[in-house]
């Protein structure tokens, strides 16, 4: 893996100051101890992760000063403890928002993100409105000061800022005001262009054409199942790389949003769904949405509103898969990571919640599907008696045997045939047509866009 050039800063938290303080990437790799390339090149890129030392002279950390960084005539204030990443000097940087940072310029065709990240917290990404999505909303710059950021079914953002050019995505964990205080302190820099219209070379895209396409439009699908292997990464990788992979896969997953999507997708439009499907592809549209009360993620639903959470989801999924060009009658996998089965509350409300899920994914003209751990979330809803049960599984159990059935968790019995997923090796890298992704490999016989 590429080291990053050591000039770049990140932003480091004085725990005597509670100050910011900008420190070079040759001295944390120098301070740092011994890692794996992998989490070394993370750590470089996007900071330690939470709970990690890091190490900076004493006197540039008292000496620290609030601060904030200018992208093409906005400035955005930079919290303590948060890390600036300028994708135009790293391109290959991923996009995450299970991380506290503000990215700055598009990504890279191909971002080295992990294999899977699932949570959210505050994060800032401001870029060019040009070859970004155009249902934005406008904020012009005299109305900053004083944005509302609602909470919202995504914990998502998106403001177009016409006077410079620029579009911002905000993202958020449990509360918008973290995020609602940053972009209140954002500012432009530039003048107000006639009729608010962005400068020349910024102008926002128009909607893609290919969220328009009519489902007799695409490549008929022979069959309602898929059945080979398939990989799933963070983020849609570049059609250059699906191109590369082809050989070697015959099916892909897509994270099509939700409240603890983890990594931005600067490649998934309509028309990259429309490409991939047309290279042969068969596609996995996966909504993450929130997670058991009892799960480790910080989004969650709870007990009391199960249902109701349930049912906006599937709504919230419906809605972007539609503007991914997705047919309706196609699947839709909620992923609902692992959690504490045993806990009979919390299990309860699982079941209440992918019963609404699935009654409402029906109610907007998709098949509704579930990804989880095969001995909990997968498990639990095989094993339950009264609920609606989704069409077909995705379920995880990393114990590198590639077969659908003889799983000790689940019964032959559940979602024959040609129903089922199974994900048997989690977060690993292969290199396929002179390309290297970190993926999860999973075997498919079930259903598939």
């Amino acid at each position: 893996m590429r080291r990053v050039v050591s000039q770049t800063a990140v932003v480091l938290l004085s725990t005597a100051t509670g100050t910011a303080a900008v420190a070079g990437l040759g001295a944390l790799h120098a301070a740092a101890p011994a890692r794996s390339a992998a989490h070394e090149a993370t750590t470089l890129i996007l900071g330690a992760p939470h709970g990690t030392p890091r190490a900076a002279p004493r006197g540039a950390l008292a000496s620290a000063k609030p601060r904030s960084v200018t992208y093409r005539g906005v400035r955005v204030p930079v919290p303590a403890g948060w890390t600036v990443v300028r994708l135009d000097e790293h391109p290959s940087a991923c996009v995450r928002y299970d991380r506290h940072a503000v990215y700055l310029g598009r990504p890279g065709p191909q971002p080295d993100c992990p294999a899977r990240v699932v949570g959210r917290t505050e994060a800032v990404h401001v870029q060019p409105l040009r070859g970004v999505a155009a249902s934005r909303t406008v904020v012009h710059a005299d109305k900053l000061g004083s944005l509302t950021v609602e909470p919202s079914i995504g914990h998502e953002t998106s403001l177009a800022l016409p006077e410079a050019g620029i579009g911002i995505t905000g993202v958020y964990g449990t509360d918008p005001s973290a995020l609602q205080h940053v972009l209140r302190g954002t500012r432009v820099k530039v003048r107000r262009h006639a009729h608010g219209r962005p400068p020349a070379g910024h102008a926002a895209t128009p909607p893609d054409p290919g969220g328009r396409r009519d489902a007799r439009t695409s490549p008929p699908d022979r069959l309602g199942y898929a059945s080979g292997k398939g990989f799933d990464t963070c983020t849609a990788p570049s059609l250059a790389t699906m191109r590369a992979w082809r050989s070697s896969y015959k099916v892909t997953n897509i994270y099509i949003g939700g409240a603890a999507r983890g990594c931005a997708q600067p490649n998934l439009t309509a028309s990259w769904v429309k490409k991939v499907h047309e290279m042969g592809y068969r596609i996995l549209p996966t909504y993450v949405g929130l997670q058991p009360p009892c799960g480790t993620r910080p989004q969650k639903f709870s007990a009391r509103n199960a249902a109701a959470q349930g049912k906006k989801t599937a709504t919230d999924a419906a809605a972007k898969a539609k503007a991914l060009g997705i047919p309706a009658d196609k699947p839709i996998y909620l992923d609902l990571e692992a959690y504490n089965s045993r806990n009979a509350t919390c299990k309860a409300a699982v079941l209440r919640f992918v019963n609404a899920w699935v009654k409402q994914v029906k109610k907007k003209h998709y098949k509704p599907c579930l990804y989880g751990s095969a001995s909990s979330g997968v498990h639990d809803v095989g094993a339950a008696k009264g609920i609606a049960k989704p069409v077909g599984i995705w379920f995880a159990n990393w114990n590198g045997k590639a077969r659908v059935y003889g799983d000790k968790y689940l019964r032959d019995s559940w979602w024959p045939p040609h129903r089922r997923i199974k994900q048997y090796r989690g977060a690993h890298k292969e290199r396929h047509g002179g390309v290297t992704l970190n993926i999860d490999t999973s075997l498919a016989d079930g259903r598939a866009y």
